[in-house]
């Protein structure tokens, strides 16, 4: 593969000193893009709230919303529309993140926060607990998908690693791949044999935004918060790694710490994001490039970046997912894995996708 175009950073004190800005744009431009990157998402997010498959006047949303109602329009969109609202940002930008570090941390451009095996742990760990808890409602479920996650990055991680060096990027994508196959049999052995359960899972398995009571988002909130830090910690540590173990280790980097924080950021982003909704096609494969298109592979301006397109591609596809489903919807996963697929394709068929 070729090595990607990041300028290497300069070594001063025997610290590795910042890369010199990408040749994409001025910092005037890129910071430009961030605050429309930011309007953007504001206003999706005020569509969000204001729209949905019944029709309430904006004036009654904004009464409602300042200073709630006993009405069924306030509950409406204090009780459905802006849970969904909230969750749709915060996992739109969790699962943006954890593509940028996976296609980061693998350098590889098609990889996805699935490689780790994140997403098939926890929808293992919600069909166990719907198979042995009958009516498990859905803050039972997302406590049981995050562990769900953490044990598969885990196994991924002790399957992959090689030494002191940490785990390659090719044995973590071989490992991710040999335990979501086990776990993706082991699902459809428990679905197979309970009806009941696989009536409950297929809802969850779609991945949506409706009807997720707020408690959730406050629940998953933390782990987002945490995965966003770090990966906005890891961003200097990603220019150097983009260059390749042993540029980064001459630079000064610790390699195997790297990814072994950057896998965790993996691991409590994705699982977080997916306990709470469900698991969430193509937004993290096709917004990192997105934002790579703007700000170049510089990780410092990508992963801001990535956290604001991220929410604008996933409320987008679930506004889109409203309004052509009326009276019902389509939900924002089925939306989002439309409009992902064609990126994928159009990644695959690029002559020059070893140089992003």
């Amino acid at each position: 593969m070729t090595t990607p175009s990041v300028s290497a950073p300069a070594v001063t004190g025997g610290r590795t000193a910042p890369p010199p800005p990408a040749r994409r744009g001025t910092t005037a431009l890129r910071l430009a893009g961030l605050f429309a990157a930011g309007g953007l998402l504001l206003l999706l997010a005020v569509l969000s709230v204001a729209i949905g498959a019944k029709q309430i006047p904006p004036a009654d949303v904004v009464h409602a919303l300042l200073h709630g109602s006993d009405s069924v329009d306030a509950s409406v969109v204090l009780d459905l529309r802006l849970p969904r609202t909230l969750l749709g940002i915060a996992v739109g930008a969790a699962l943006s993140a954890a593509g940028v570090l996976m296609q980061a941390l693998t350098r590889n451009p098609l990889a996805d926060p699935g490689l780790l095996g994140v997403n098939m742990g926890a929808s293992t760990a919600v069909v166990v607990t719907l198979a042995l808890w009958h009516g498990a409602g859905t803050s039972t479920y997302v406590w049981s998908a995050l562990l769900g996650a953490g044990a598969a990055a885990a196994a991924v991680h002790v399957l992959g690693a090689r030494g002191r060096t940490g785990p390659p990027p090719v044995r973590m994508a071989l490992a991710g791949t040999a335990v979501s196959a086990v776990l993706s049999a082991l699902i459809s052995v428990v679905t197979l044999l309970r009806a009941d359960v696989f009536d409950q899972f297929r809802f969850w398995a779609v991945g949506s935004l409706a009807g997720v009571p707020l408690t959730v988002f406050w629940q998953v909130l933390p782990f987002l918060a945490a995965g966003a830090l770090l990966a906005l910690g890891l961003s200097g540590s990603l220019n150097a790694l983009a260059l390749g173990d042993d540029t980064a280790r001459a630079l000064g980097d610790h390699v195997a710490r790297t990814r072994l924080l950057g896998a965790l950021a993996v691991t409590l982003l994705c699982g977080a994001a997916t306990a709470a909704v469900g698991p969430i096609a193509f937004v993290g494969l096709a917004v990192p490039h997105l934002a790579r298109a703007v700000t170049g592979p510089d990780h410092r301006w990508l992963l801001p970046y990535s956290l604001l397109l991220g929410p604008s591609l996933l409320l987008g596809s679930d506004l889109l997912g409203r309004v052509a489903g009326r009276p019902g919807e389509i939900q924002a996963g089925i939306v989002t894995a439309f409009a992902g697929a064609p990126v994928f394709i159009a990644l695959v068929r690029r002559r020059r996708i070893a140089e992003l």
